[in-house]
């Protein structure tokens, strides 16, 4: 992360239930209280994900609350938004996607230093079960070992 991008939230759970192969930062077309919104933090990508249709791309189950001081102009919490990227990337993501059965995955939510507001995608392959216990186990020995070292110290 770079220090003028200001992360909104991350998609946590991506990365317990997916390998990630490949990121791509996407712009994503919000209206006006979405946007407003967002700056505000009210967006959840959990459970969300990204999918092509007719060479476009659209950001699926992602909730952005409605703004509170929106009116009778609001928007729909978890309407379809399109992504904003170039014809080639979405040529090569549709190559990607169906050669290798990967999945279009929502990382995180971030403003750059101009003020838009981007979505971090990754190209991922779902984990089985015993792959996320085997992370699982890893990441508490490592715990355990850091535990061992900051002890023996």
């Amino acid at each position: 992360m770079k220090n003028e991008e200001k992360n909104i939230t991350t998609n946590r759970k991506a990365y317990h239930d997916y390998f990630i192969q490949d990121k791509i930062i996407a712009g994503i077309e919000l209206k006006g209280t979405e946007v407003k919104a967002v700056r505000a933090g009210q967006i959840s990508l959990k459970d969300s994900y990204a999918k092509i249709e007719n060479g476009e791309v659209f950001l699926l189950k992602a909730h952005i609350s409605p703004y509170d001081f929106g009116g009778y102009d609001n928007h729909e919490p978890e309407r379809n938004r399109r992504l904003l990227l170039h014809r080639a990337e979405i040529k090569r993501l549709q190559r990607n996607i169906e050669s290798k059965g990967m999945a279009l995955v929502p990382l995180r939510v971030f403003i750059t230093e101009k003020g838009k507001v981007k979505v971090e995608l990754a190209l991922a392959k779902g984990k089985r079960q015993y792959d996320k216990r085997e992370a699982i186990a890893d990441r508490e020995l490592r715990k355990e070992l850091d535990y061992q070292r900051k002890v023996n110290r």
